[in-house]
């Protein structure tokens, strides 16, 4: 089998899949209700319904979740006696963050120094285009060779489960022999790469109250307990000096034994300002791939313009903490919970409320889809072969459906390599990488489809 056809076909789809991502980025679909109207996410899940019924899928659905979120559903047959492949994008996307810090607008796809840059632009809205061009490819050749599920999530970004509870529910729709979740990335830019593991995570919003009342700093201030004070100690006792998370009886020792990841190319990768030192010990690998991580993700306290000079009564943090392959996300939740709980100073009143989770992941990779995978990767990439990493971000669906589908090859590919800076102010996609990842997922349905049938 030559990949030429197929890679001349997905080059010909390229203009008109820019043209479809930029209206899907122009959708501010973020899935929480505080930052954007919820009318953002729902014209989203509409625009990808409309896609897949563009391309003749059936039984299209937006499914209502039970956290509230919406996720959108089609069907393909195949040829009689094919394989099931369902395939795995989310629509919703971070928050902008700082506005002002990007380039170009966040939701206006921009092309600049050879990439296009807009918020989900790789993560994942670029990952259903890559679903639609692989499809539209095979179409051109001679047709879809495997049956195909299509499900766009609505809310993965805020991990508040709504599909992962769907599913459960409904065990019978995303049954599938292999599941291509089109949501990680490849190591760099043009290294095909597999994911073979993902962390876990759970996230807590932890409060402090130590007084009825803020109180002015000079009359009380010495004696009065400050609940910023507190908090900033409290959440000062999640990490070592050297930066290791320490949460009480988690463990911390993890290895990772495959791909490495230099800490040059690291420290680039993640724009780590000359004289700042890394966190942690062991490899880059092991910190991010095969250990627990804690991250403050947000603070309520008063911004420095307008501030005044007062004890604070309450203060409230919101943390993520990763939770490597092995580990156990609702362990892990209470191990977090008690540590909040037990190491606030001065008696602070403590309350926590968990609003996410999710299980880490770790994928059979000798499994033969892999190889079917290999193949097609190795003719998308000339001269180059594919590898596995981990992923130190959390896909919790990954859990729900190996559990629902113990039989299903589950592989992880997709557009969030390094320089996509996803999550971050001027995310952005490689036109490239879009191109030949389409490439290799349309030969991977080739060939799993020939591998079933040999």
């Amino acid at each position: 089998m030559t990949a030429r056809p197929i890679s001349e076909s997905v080059a010909s789809l390229m203009p008109r899949a820019k043209a479809e991502l930029a209206e899907l980025v122009a959708f501010q679909s973020v899935a929480d209700p505080a930052v954007f109207p919820t009318s953002e996410c729902d014209a989203a899940a509409e625009w990808v319904a409309g896609a897949l019924r563009a391309e003749d899928f059936q039984d299209v659905a937006l499914l209502d979740t039970p956290d509230g979120s919406r996720s959108v559903y089609g069907f393909l047959p195949g040829p009689a006696g094919a394989p099931t492949v369902l395939l795995y994008a989310h629509y919703d996307v971070q928050p902008p963050l700082d506005e002002s810090a990007w380039l170009s607008p966040p939701f206006e796809l921009t092309e600049r120094d050879g990439r296009w840059f807009g918020r989900g632009s790789a993560d994942c809205k670029g990952g259903f285009i890559m679903h639609l061009l692989a499809l539209r490819a095979l179409r051109a050749n001679g047709g879809v060779p495997v049956s195909v599920k299509v499900i766009v999530e609505g809310s993965e970004e805020q991990g508040t489960g709504g599909l992962e509870q769907y599913a459960q529910a409904h065990p019978d729709l995303l049954a599938a022999d292999t599941v291509v979740i089109g949501d990680t990335g490849n190591f760099r830019v043009g290294l095909p790469t597999v994911t073979s593991s993902l962390r876990g995570m759970t996230m807590l919003r932890v409060r402090l109250d130590t007084l009825e009342g803020n109180l002015h700093s000079g009359q009380f201030g010495g004696a009065a307990p400050d609940a910023l004070a507190a908090m900033i100690q409290l959440l000062a006792s999640l990490r070592a000096e050297d930066g290791t998370t320490t949460v009480d009886g988690l463990t911390t020792q993890g290895t990772w034994d495959g791909l490495q990841y230099p800490e040059a190319e690291f420290r680039k990768d993640a724009k780590v300002l000359d004289g700042v030192e890394l966190i942690g010990t062991g490899t880059v690998a092991d910190r991010i791939w095969a250990r627990p991580a804690v991250t403050v993700i947000g603070i309520d306290c008063p911004p420095v313009i307008g501030a005044t000079p007062s004890v604070q009564a309450s203060a409230r943090a919101q943390i993520s903490l990763r939770v490597p392959p092995g580990g156990d996300a609702d362990a892990v939740t209470k191990l977090l919970t008690a540590h909040l709980k037990t190491r606030a100073p001065w008696g602070a009143r403590v309350s926590v409320e968990q609003v996410g989770q999710g299980q880490p992941f770790r994928a059979d990779i000798t499994s033969p889809a892999y190889t079917a995978m290999a193949d097609a990767m190795r003719a998308a990439y000339p001269g180059q072969e594919m590898q596995t990493s981990g992923m130190g971000g959390s896909i919790p669906l990954c859990n729900t459906l190996a559990g629902l589908y113990p039989e299903a090859e589950i592989l992880l590919i997709g557009l969030s390599e390094p320089e996509a800076q996803i999550h971050a102010v001027n995310e952005s996609v490689s036109p490239e990488e879009l191109e030949r990842l389409s490439v290799t997922e349309a030969l991977f349905l080739q060939n799993y489809a020939a591998s079933k049938n040999a």
